[in-house]
């Protein structure tokens, strides 16, 4: 159940970035946020299932993200 709860909100978060860098590029960097947010559940569901991969691309997507933040924050 937690493991699909994590999986639909980062699902959700990932197309709220998207959207948001496709039609709302106003509000950047909240669309940094979203896939940041994305990020940290799906990163939450491959240490749960052990999914070496996908783990790799999730921290370094959440680390490019927060960078993203200083940068548009700094």
């Amino acid at each position: 159940m937690i493991n699909n709860i994590l999986q639909w909100t980062g699902t959700v978060a990932l197309l709220i970035m998207y959207a948001l860098m496709s039609f709302r590029p106003d509000l950047h960097p909240w669309n940094i946020v979203a896939g940041i947010v994305g990020g940290v559940c799906y990163l939450t569901w491959t240490i749960r299932v052990k999914n070496g991969p996908q783990m790799l691309v999730n921290a370094v997507a959440i680390t490019i993200g927060l960078a993203g933040l200083l940068k548009a924050w700094a």
